[in-house]
């Protein structure tokens, strides 16, 4: 697998992850504001992509293996 396509695939799961943790805070969220993860867009957000980028890391070496 060549290194854009690498990447690109992390930086894929890492927006699908951003947006996923986004959608989350935003239907379920934290009403009382003292959740640690949901209790921010920004953080949630942030999360989703850091672990959305592990995933995705993950998957390509996954792949590579097989």
């Amino acid at each position: 697998m060549k290194a854009a396509t690498k990447y690109l695939i992390i930086a894929v799961f890492a927006l699908l992850g951003s947006t996923a943790m986004y959608l989350y805070w935003f239907f379920v969220g934290c009403k009382s504001g003292t959740c640690l993860i949901t209790s921010s867009p920004t953080i949630s957000s942030g999360y989703g992509l850091l672990l959305g980028g592990l995933i995705g890391g993950s998957v390509t070496d996954w792949v590579n293996k097989r």
